[in-house]
Formats: structure tokens, C-alpha cells, sequence
């Protein structure tokens, strides 16, 4: 039997603007009550044009994102070409269904986004690989209840990423104030176009997070 893992408190987001999609995520890492990190990554590049954000057990996550990254290299090598973002989606819900059968279920929720030919994308998968396309955007972590308040009030259609930017810290930012497992020193964010992904790291110090 698989040893009892302790819940973590998480806040990340997706979200699709007219350009790109924008993710998002705080850096608190947490292990029962103990503070286990201020600066943990929680946005994993697994391509050059495909992010995952990680909620959920930080070892099983790690593990997921070293095997995607290794099977999108693989398909580049095979194939001569990117995989697509909806094609990453759904070989990640494969590696987590297979998770299922073992008894040993990968615990995590995650976000998997990206911009490919047929623009930005936003997949939200389940522990057990159970997947949806948002056409909006999606939230994950203990936080997320807090930050959904704020993107369902705050987004509209054919945002620019820039505007996005600024909601997605916005929703990172109340969750913050609420949720005790969300935290860190600063929020990562991640702008996903056609011309590659661009990660931008914003401390809690900055004018706009006052």
C-alpha cells in the first residue's frame, strides 16, 4: 500500500488571451504545517511551446514532467515536428490513466497549456486522466476557489496577454491573501505565443502587487 502523502497547498491558473495563453503560479511549498519552500517551482516547460503547472504531491509531479518532456522529444525525434498542444494533453492523460491501473495513482491536478497552429490552448487534467478543454481559463490547488472568483469577474474575450498578466496576478494574489497553503516570495508567470514562451518572475515587492 502506498504510504500516506500529505496534502500541499497550490495556486496556479491557465488562461487564454487573443495572442497566447498565460499561466501562473505562487512558490509555496508545504509539508503538513511546515513551510517547506518559498521559491519552489511550480511551472514546468516541457516544451518550447507547451507549459504544465503543478498541484498536488511535488515528487509525483516532478516525476510527470521529466516523462513528458522525454516522450515530446521523442515524438520531435520520430516525427520530425512539435507535438501538438492537444496532443500533449492527451499523452498526459494516458500516463495518468495508466497511473490509475497500478493502484498507485499519480496525486496531482495540472494544467497543460500552449500555442500551436491552432492557437492557444488550456487542458485541465484530473489525478486518474480525466481531461477538459477550457476555453477560458482554469485554476488548481487549494487556492483556486479564490483566484476562479476573481478570473470569473475579471476576464472577458480577446484579452491581450498583457491584460491577462495583470488579472492572472490579480487572481494569484487574492488566493494568496486567503489560503494559508499558497504563498512565496514572489509569482511566476508564463506567456505562451507563437514566438516561443517567456517566463517572468514578479516579487511581492513590485508596485502593482502592493
Amino acid at each position: 500500500m502506498r504510504p500516506e502523502i500529505r496534502k500541499t497547498g497550490t495556486t496556479t491558473l491557465g488562461m487564454v488571451c487573443k495572442e497566447g495563453v498565460v499561466v501562473a503560479a505562487e512558490k509555496k511549498s508545504t509539508l503538513g504545517y511546515l513551510v517547506a519552500s518559498k521559491e519552489s517551482e511550480k511551472i514546468d516547460l516541457v516544451a518550447d511551446h507547451i507549459a504544465m503547472t503543478i498541484a498536488g504531491a511535488s515528487g509525483d509531479a516532478q516525476a510527470l514532467g521529466k516523462l513528458l518532456k522525454a516522450e515530446l522529444k521523442l515524438f520531435m525525434i520520430q516525427n520530425n515536428r512539435k507535438i501538438s498542444v492537444k496532443g500533449a494533453a492527451s499523452l498526459l492523460s494516458n500516463i495518468l490513466q495508466g497511473g490509475r491501473w497500478t493502484y498507485m495513482p499519480y496525486m496531482v491536478q495540472l494544467i497543460l497549456a500552449g500555442y500551436d497552429d491552432e492557437g492557444p490552448m488550456v487542458f485541465s487534467l484530473d489525478a486518474i486522466g480525466s481531461i477538459e478543454q477550457e476555453k477560458k481559463f482554469f485554476s488548481t490547488g487549494s487556492g483556486s476557489p479564490m483566484a476562479l472568483g476573481v478570473l470569473e469577474d475579471g476576464y472577458r474575450e480577446g484579452m491581450s496577454t498583457q491584460e491577462g498578466t495583470n488579472l492572472a496576478l490579480r487572481a494569484i494574489r487574492a488566493a494568496i491573501e486567503r489560503d494559508i497553503g499558497s504563498g512565496g516570495k514572489a509569482i511566476d508567470v508564463a506567456i505562451i505565443t507563437k514566438d516561443g514562451i517567456k517566463l517572468t518572475r514578479h516579487d511581492f515587492a513590485e508596485k502593482f502587487i502592493k
